[in-house]
Protein backbone atom coordinates (compact mmCIF):
# COMPACT_ATOMS: atom_id res chain seq x y z
CA UNK A 1 0.00 0.00 0.00
CA UNK A 2 1.18 3.69 -1.23
CA UNK A 3 1.57 6.51 1.62
CA UNK A 4 -1.28 8.22 0.30
CA UNK A 5 -3.81 5.74 0.97
CA UNK A 6 -2.47 5.38 4.45
CA UNK A 7 -5.08 6.82 7.34
CA UNK A 8 -1.95 8.01 9.13
CA UNK A 9 -1.09 10.24 6.65
CA UNK A 10 -3.35 13.07 7.88
CA UNK A 11 -1.60 13.24 11.27
CA UNK A 12 2.42 13.34 10.07
CA UNK A 13 3.51 16.52 11.33
CA UNK A 14 1.46 16.48 15.29
CA UNK A 15 3.25 15.22 17.94
CA UNK A 16 1.69 11.50 18.62
CA UNK A 17 0.52 10.96 15.16
CA UNK A 18 -2.73 9.32 16.53
CA UNK A 19 -0.89 6.83 18.70
CA UNK A 20 -1.59 8.39 22.60
CA UNK A 21 1.47 10.86 24.38
CA UNK A 22 2.07 7.98 27.34
CA UNK A 23 2.75 4.50 25.29
CA UNK A 24 5.52 4.47 22.42
CA UNK A 25 3.86 2.84 19.25
CA UNK A 26 6.74 0.74 18.29
CA UNK A 27 7.31 -0.61 14.87
CA UNK A 28 7.05 -4.57 15.60
CA UNK A 29 5.79 -5.28 18.84
CA UNK A 30 7.55 -8.73 20.56
CA UNK A 31 6.15 -11.45 22.74
CA UNK A 32 5.43 -14.94 23.67
CA UNK A 33 3.82 -16.61 20.91
CA UNK A 34 1.03 -19.19 21.32
CA UNK A 35 2.46 -21.26 18.88
CA UNK A 36 4.95 -23.30 21.09
CA UNK A 37 3.97 -26.32 23.26
CA UNK A 38 5.36 -27.71 26.33
CA UNK A 39 5.40 -31.54 26.85
CA UNK A 40 3.07 -30.61 29.92
CA UNK A 41 -0.10 -30.03 27.49
CA UNK A 42 -0.70 -33.92 27.75
CA UNK A 43 -4.18 -34.55 29.72
CA UNK A 44 -4.78 -37.79 31.69
CA UNK A 45 -6.48 -40.98 30.16
CA UNK A 46 -9.18 -42.27 32.13
CA UNK A 47 -8.10 -45.74 29.97
CA UNK A 48 -5.09 -46.85 31.40
CA UNK A 49 -4.74 -49.89 28.94
CA UNK A 50 -4.81 -46.91 25.29
CA UNK A 51 -2.15 -44.37 24.81
CA UNK A 52 -4.16 -40.88 24.66
CA UNK A 53 -3.61 -39.95 21.13
CA UNK A 54 -2.63 -35.46 21.14
CA UNK A 55 -2.74 -33.55 18.48
CA UNK A 56 -1.47 -30.26 19.51
CA UNK A 57 -1.90 -28.59 15.98
CA UNK A 58 -5.91 -28.89 16.50
CA UNK A 59 -5.04 -26.57 19.93
CA UNK A 60 -3.03 -23.88 17.45
CA UNK A 61 0.17 -24.91 18.28
CA UNK A 62 2.74 -26.06 15.31
CA UNK A 63 6.06 -27.03 18.04
CA UNK A 64 6.20 -29.30 20.99
CA UNK A 65 9.47 -27.79 23.21
CA UNK A 66 10.71 -30.82 26.28
CA UNK A 67 9.88 -28.04 28.99
CA UNK A 68 7.08 -29.92 30.85
CA UNK A 69 7.58 -32.84 32.60
CA UNK A 70 5.00 -36.18 31.36
CA UNK A 71 3.11 -38.04 33.67
CA UNK A 72 5.20 -41.21 34.83
CA UNK A 73 4.03 -44.95 33.18
CA UNK A 74 1.95 -43.17 30.75
CA UNK A 75 2.25 -43.25 27.19
CA UNK A 76 1.42 -40.58 25.31
CA UNK A 77 1.14 -40.34 21.29
CA UNK A 78 1.97 -36.56 20.08
CA UNK A 79 1.20 -35.42 17.24
CA UNK A 80 3.00 -32.30 15.74
CA UNK A 81 4.38 -30.85 13.08
CA UNK A 82 8.00 -30.04 15.13
CA UNK A 83 9.35 -31.46 17.73
CA UNK A 84 12.44 -30.50 20.28
CA UNK A 85 15.35 -33.24 20.57
CA UNK A 86 14.23 -32.95 24.34
CA UNK A 87 10.76 -33.73 23.87
CA UNK A 88 11.08 -36.43 21.26
CA UNK A 89 13.46 -38.08 24.63
CA UNK A 90 11.01 -37.32 26.99
CA UNK A 91 7.86 -38.79 25.12
CA UNK A 92 9.88 -42.13 24.29
CA UNK A 93 10.95 -42.56 27.87
CA UNK A 94 8.03 -42.42 28.88
CA UNK A 95 6.74 -45.07 26.48
CA UNK A 96 4.87 -42.73 24.38
CA UNK A 97 5.79 -42.29 20.14
CA UNK A 98 6.04 -39.11 18.14
CA UNK A 99 4.23 -38.76 15.00
CA UNK A 100 5.35 -35.74 12.66
CA UNK A 101 2.75 -34.18 10.29
CA UNK A 102 3.15 -32.20 6.93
Amino acid sequence: MTTRFKKNRKKRGHVSAGHGRIGKHRKHPGGTSTSYATSSTAPSSANKDAAPMIDVTQFGYFKVLGKGVLPENQPIVVKAKLVSKTAEKKIKEAGGAVVLTA
